[in-house]
């Protein structure tokens, strides 16, 4: 591949490395530039990974040789950096939410199209060896038709461990903003749109305090759901039960189960691009671990490079802002359930993405 789609990168924090590194494995992704509100910060990125350009937000939007700006900004500042990237004429891929209202999202999407520009989304775990394994045991028949699924992610918190929590605490965080776009991404995947939930939350600690450097002895003020229940109706008729919590101290849960009337699916961690997967069949055999259909080696980033894919090819992106948008709706209404005691139907839709193919080269995607 001769053509390569020039990339600029915003916001220089700690998950930039990340997008770096796997970026880089794709022949059709160039790194052109990075920008940050801190000028140090992004002089610093591009010394030290060999960026070509350190630059403003503003002087990255007007270089015309960069076609898809990824937006690695706080949550708050998603839609703001969409928006001017589409208005300066780019396609933008962005860290998981899309953004934190559902109004922000919509103006994206309209705004994007109005530009005819590509908007994607975080997360593009579902690219992985993991789950698209799964994916395809689902397609081929091996569990019969879906019929259920379960979803945990269950952990104490960030306050612990993470150098500035307070976020997480906030209007835009919590389990559900934080790990729910993993977790839904997934079930979209494998079991296509969501038709309605409903849903239940609390916080159960009205404060936290921090134990972790910088910020230990701080106190958060906690202003968002901490622990929710929900249950989702999905167009193919299948169900499933959910759970995001930072309110439980231990718990042995799956990360997610797919029932099928003829055997039972344990899939993977969806944060993650691996195994295992594991297929039941019955109450009387062990479940067996199933090989992986498709490649371990992609990390963050495969999303960007199937971005540009789509761009230089032709087709539909996976990781699409409609499919972002999607997930946003469903993580609000969840809460819009719980506050009004009713089921939430969901306006939105999008298309199931496309399976990964088997076989493909390392650093390289679908035609």
């Amino acid at each position: 591949m001769d053509k390569k789609v020039k990339l600029g990168i915003i916001g220089c924090g700690t998950i930039c490395k990340s997008y770096i590194d796997w970026c880089r494995s794709f022949n059709i992704l160039e790194i052109a530039a990075c920008a940050d509100l801190i000028m140090d910060r992004a002089k610093a990125k591009a010394e030290t990974f060999q960026i070509p350009k350190a630059c403003t937000v503003q002087e990255l939007l007007d270089d015309p040789q960069i076609q898809i700006v990824l937006n690695l900004t706080i949550p708050n500042a998603h839609a703001t950096v969409n928006l001017a990237a589409i208005e300066a004429g780019k396609n933008v891929y962005c860290e998981k939410p899309l953004a934190i209202t559902r109004e922000q999202g919509r103006q994206t999407l309209q705004a994007a199209k109005k530009r005819g520009v590509l908007v994607g989304s975080a997360p593009d775990t579902f690219f992985g060896g993991g789950i698209q394994t799964c994916r395809k045991l689902i397609d081929d028949g091996c569990i019969g038709r879906p019929v259920a699924a379960t979803a945990f992610c269950c952990s104490r918190g960030h306050e612990s461990w993470h150098p500035d929590p307070d976020f997480y605490y906030q209007p835009g965080g919590g389990p559900m903003f934080d790990m729910g776009p993993y977790y839904l991404t997934a079930l979209i995947n494998l079991l296509g749109p969501v038709n309605r939930v409903g849903g239940s939350t609390k916080i159960s600690f009205p404060e936290r305090t921090i134990t972790s450097q910088p910020h230990f002895g701080e106190v958060i003020k906690v202003n968002t759901p901490t622990h929710l229940t929900g249950v989702i109706d999905f167009q193919n008729g299948a169900t499933a039960t959910i759970i995001t919590s930072f309110d439980v101290m231990a718990a042995n849960l799956p990360h997610i189960e797919i029932y099928g009337s003829e055997a039972s699916l344990s899939v993977p961690d969806p944060n993650r691009f691996g195994g295992p997967v594991t297929l039941g069949k019955s109450r009387k055999e062990s479940w067996k671990e199933m090989p992986l259909t498709h490649s371990t080696e992609v990390g963050r980033g495969i999303g960007v490079a199937d971005m540009a894919y789509a761009l230089t090819y032709g087709r539909a992106h996976r990781a699409s802002g409609e499919l972002a948008y999607h997930v946003l709706d469903v993580m609000h209404a969840f809460a819009e359930s719980s506050e009004t005691g009713r089921h939430i139907k969901i306006k939105s839709t999008c298309r199931q993405p496309a399976p990964l193919p088997t076989g493909l080269s390392a650093g390289e995607l679908d035609t």
